[in-house]
């Protein structure tokens, strides 16, 4: 049986992932697709309990943080993503490791070797196959934050921790082009879906 692919959505915060993994997730299951979608922190028992404090716990610090999320994660690939992808199902997820340099070494200041080492300690050379990367100013997405109401911890982070997040972001796709597809979260959400389906066609039109 073949591998399933795995794909990963990231961005910072209010760019619009949750509308969009569900399109993604639609999209595919409409062609066919044998699909398990999940997210991080979460996925597993573990990884939501996990999640939970995570989102919650205003004294955590940024070591406590990585290795959280790093926990979450491995239960994750071990228990949903491995077992999923050698079944020929396709694995999407709502953030993956990327997430980790955004966030625990952008935001943070974590050095990129730390999440390196535990990336390949961890995980092996388990990578998406695909990263779609949502990108909008940070402005654009406090707004949006603020205009749904109630926040989590780090959506309740300063703009320079946002900027730094989005930056990091950014050069990881420069890094990545071959893996990381950067979609102008700006626009309207037909706009944002029109790109996201052309990439997955361009990338899958074989697969389905």
């Amino acid at each position: 049986m073949d591998r399933g692919k795995f794909i990963t959505l990231e961005g910072g915060e209010g760019v619009g992932k949750t509308s969009s993994l569900d399109y993604i997730a639609d999209y595919l299951r409409g062609r066919g697709v044998a699909l398990t979608v999940t997210r991080e922190p979460g996925g597993t028992t573990l990884g939501e309990s996990l999640r939970t404090l995570v989102l919650s716990e205003r004294e955590l610090s940024p070591e406590a943080e990585l290795l959280m999320m790093f926990a979450a994660r491995v239960q994750h690939v071990r228990e949903v993503i491995v077992p999923s992808l050698a079944a020929g199902q396709w694995v999407l997820s709502d953030r993956f490791t990327d997430a980790s340099y955004a966030y625990q070494c952008g935001g943070r200041g974590i050095a990129t070797e730390v999440i390196e080492f535990l990336e390949k300690w961890t995980l092996g050379h388990l990578r998406p196959d695909l990263t779609l990367l949502l990108d909008a100013p940070v402005e654009i997405g406090i707004a949006r934050i603020r205009a749904r109401g109630a926040m989590d911890r780090f959506e309740c982070e300063a703009s320079e921790f946002q900027k730094r997040v989005r930056h990091t972001y950014r050069m990881r796709a420069e890094a990545f082009p071959e893996r990381i597809h950067v979609i102008d979260a700006s626009r309207s959400p037909g706009r944002v879906r029109a790109d996201i389906c052309a990439e997955l066609e361009r990338r899958f039109a074989h697969d389905f």
